[in-house]
């Protein structure tokens, strides 16, 4: 699915949560706590994003998740 100007406007990030490299909230779970917004959330024993237009670019989930990498912040614009 392709994403137009149209759909994006007012939003400049994607944060991405990838389900092969996450482990999960009782194996790990550091980006709930780390993100002073509030976008991860639970979902079962996994760990969505809401509201992900809140990020700061803070990076704390990126620092909090590094020995594993599952979180990616892309920035959609140039």
């Amino acid at each position: 699915m392709s994403t137009t100007a149209e759909d994006t406007r007012g939003i400049f990030i994607r944060v991405e949560v990838s389900e092969e490299r996450c482990v999960g909230i009782a194996a790990c779970g550091r980006c709930l706590p780390a993100c002073p917004v509030n976008i991860f959330v639970p979902r079962g024993d996994r760990i969505g994003v809401q509201e992900e237009d809140e990020c700061i670019l803070c990076d704390l989930c990126l620092q909090a998740c590094q020995p594993y990498e599952a979180i990616r912040i892309v920035r959609l614009y140039e």
